[in-house]
């Protein structure tokens, strides 16, 4: 599936406040959801040695697909494409490994 077309699909599903006029809730959400996915990979270091089981894998792949919903309602809220997110942090990540300025900290490197 296509980025925008999720995007478009995923809008068609939002229910939430003031949709449309709301930063809040899908940022909220793409934070609780991100949280859930690292609680999930923490277990397995804790509880299973690092190993990701079948059970685990599938689990972690449905919360990621939280996190894009999320993520993509965000997105519309700001008027922003899926698609067009994507290509500028892939522009931004390629320039910084041109430039060898993939280490070190700060959002302008």
């Amino acid at each position: 599936m296509r980025l925008n077309r999720y995007q478009k699909l995923a809008r068609s599903t939002a229910s939430y406040p003031n949709v449309g006029k709301n930063l809040s809730y899908p940022t909220m959400g793409l934070c609780g959801e991100s949280g859930e996915v690292a609680e999930k990979v923490k277990k397995i270091f804790r509880d299973c040695k690092g190993k990701v089981s079948p059970e685990a894998r599938e689990a972690i792949g449905k919360e990621l697909g939280d996190v894009l919903w999320y993520l993509s309602n965000l997105c519309s809220e700001l008027n922003f494409e899926l698609d067009e997110v994507a290509k500028i942090n892939l522009e931004k990540i390629t320039s910084r490994i041109k430039r060898n300025k993939v280490n070190g900290t700060g959002d302008n490197r």
